[in-house]
């Protein structure tokens, strides 16, 4: 079986029911049921919930929530894997476990049915995660930090007076979605320790959604985009 898993859990506090808030004229969250069930890849789309209501709105827009996460793997510091664990633990306990996952966040509203298909081509035996990312805008080697008496210094002082053009390339984590297999997500807490390829994506279809600035933002980005 292959399935997909949307962990969104009641409790944002920069943004109050973030997996709920209208983007658009949807819930943010059916963004990314409707990119699933599109790709035609899953047997099942499950959201991995605390809240009622968010499941109501799941089951409303084309996912299953079946069950409720419990308490413990609803806080703050709860690791994404983890809760993807315990949704691919359910889903074996109910006789269907699965060979292949996809960890797809709730607030996503850029990731496509064909970003998901092409990424899943890239998880071939020898790969253990594949995972949307970007490049960074700028350098990261040039980075700078404050320092204890308000003044900044160069994080990396050893490349700052390298040109840009020179510095290697560097990517992050799009905060997307996740391909790996149920060994992959039960062995590692984070992709990026593990055998992992990135899906690059361009940096205009990103934007890491914590804040209202960001909410913003990936408003405009999203009206840019579907405006050609």
């Amino acid at each position: 079986m292959r399935l997909a898993v949307i962990p969104a859990r009641g409790g944002s506090k920069r943004i109050p029911r973030k997996n709920l808030k209208p983007f658009h004229g949807r819930p943010i969250i059916a963004y990314s049921i409707q990119a699933a069930n599109d790709s035609r890849l899953f047997d099942r789309v499950l959201v991995s919930t605390d809240d009622d209501e968010i499941a109501e709105c799941a089951r409303r827009w084309g996912a299953e929530a079946p069950f409720r996460r419990p308490a413990g793997l609803a806080d703050d510091h709860t690791g994404t894997n983890a809760v993807v664990r315990h949704a691919a633990e359910w889903a074996a306990g109910q006789g269907a476990p699965a060979l292949e996952i996809c960890c797809l966040y709730a607030t996503a509203p850029f990731v496509t049915a064909d970003d998901l298909r092409a990424a899943h081509a890239m998880l071939t035996p020898d790969v253990d995660f594949v995972f949307a990312a970007t490049h960074f805008d700028f350098p990261v080697q040039r980075a700078l930090v404050r320092t204890a008496d308000g003044h900044v210094a160069p994080m990396f002082p050893q490349w700052i007076r390298m040109r840009s053009q020179d510095l290697q390339e560097s990517l992050h984590d799009a905060g997307q979605f996740y391909w790996g297999r149920p060994d992959s997500f039960g062995r590692y807490d984070v992709p990026f320790e593990a055998r992992s390829l990135a899906y690059e994506l361009p940096r205009a279809r990103v934007q890491d959604i914590d804040t209202p600035e960001d909410w913003d933002r990936a408003e405009q980005l999203y009206r840019v985009w579907k405006a050609g």
